[in-house]
């Protein structure tokens, strides 16, 4: 597990609530479909508006697969302010994720 994906963005004020739930749901498809090795983890910040997402392992493909996952994507651009920017990323240590 040494390559992640991490995507930043930052929703309009209006549109974070359901953002956020779009998330959940894509986490409890998630716990039904239990993709093998797949490591996914979303934050929402502080500001309340700004979320990162990142994703790391050999299963990250699995995600795009999901119709949850599909659902959130499918209107993002209209939630988004900024974003979102997705950037490669190499994991230089990692403790239980």
């Amino acid at each position: 597990m040494n390559e992640a994906i991490v995507v930043r963005y930052r929703t309009k004020l209006e549109a974070a609530e359901e953002n956020q739930r779009l998330i959940e749901a894509v986490f409890a498809s998630l716990a039904d479909a239990r993709p093998a090795e797949l490591h996914y983890t979303a934050y929402r910040l502080e500001d309340g508006v700004s979320f990162v997402h990142v994703a790391s392992g050999d299963g990250r493909a699995a995600l795009g697969e999901l119709p949850a996952f599909q659902e959130f994507q499918r209107d993002i651009a209209a939630r988004v302010e900024t974003g979102p920017d997705a950037t490669p990323a190499t994991v230089v240590g990692s403790y239980r994720s």
